[in-house]
């Protein structure tokens, strides 16, 4: 059991560490609205890797077939979810946002929703987690025992929250250095890195799309 639930950790940890636009995006927030703000926002990524790892362990094959069979649709639609995060990103005025966070205006649920919306658009996800799975040897089913299986889930959940608190505890440290300037200019360059990895989701979605029409 204990060896279940380290290779669980290990799963999520290997799910996680991967920064793309998940990871700018709580980089982001955790600069501009505070440690919990990035934390909440990881969780969201967090939760929605647990439900892909659920997928994977209880074998549901139609959703791995729906996910690989509509894969370009979810590339597109996916990578204009993030293009319209960038910009809002990118437009955003970040003293606007301290001022509601010292007002205790946090907007936690919204965090937590968005990430977790943006990471189940993402089909990469999904086949990332059962690559990992494979990779540590992480042999569960929906054949294998309740506890095994419970194991493996908290495994994953534990180390996907232990990647999400260390990295916005770890931000947060150096966020009192940032001045607001830096904080503005930070949230343009998240902005637009987050803009570029939309357009190469959307472009890598319709390539596909049309390739076997060329």
């Amino acid at each position: 059991m204990l060896i279940t639930l380290i290779k669980g950790i290990l799963v999520g940890l290997g799910a996680s560490i991967p920064l793309g636009p998940v990871g700018v995006l709580c980089v982001q927030r955790t600069l501009s609205k505070g440690r919990l703000s990035g934390f909440v926002s990881g969780m969201g990524a967090a939760f929605a890797d647990t439900v892909f790892a659920t997928f994977a362990i209880l074998g549901l094959a139609f959703v791995l077939v729906l996910f690989e069979a509509n894969r370009n649709l979810f590339l597109i639609v996916g990578g204009l979810i993030v293009i319209a995060i960038g910009l809002r990103i990118y437009f955003t005025n970040p003293i606007k946002q301290i001022r509601q966070n010292r007002r205790g205006r946090q907007r936690l649920f919204e965090d937590f929703i968005s990430v977790f919306m943006l990471t189940l658009s993402n089909p990469g996800a999904i086949f990332l987690i059962l690559g990992m799975f494979a990779l540590v040897g992480l042999d569960i089913d929906k054949g294998s025992g309740h506890w095994s299986i419970i194991m493996a889930l908290c495994g994953v959940v534990i180390g996907t929250t232990l990647w999400w608190f260390s990295l916005s505890t770890m931000i947060s440290r150096y966020r009192r250095r940032f001045r607001i300037k830096q904080i503005w200019t930070i949230n343009r360059v998240a902005g637009v890195i987050i803009v570029v990895l939309g357009i190469f989701s959307v472009i890598n979605g319709m390539y596909d799309w049309v390739k076997p029409h060329l």
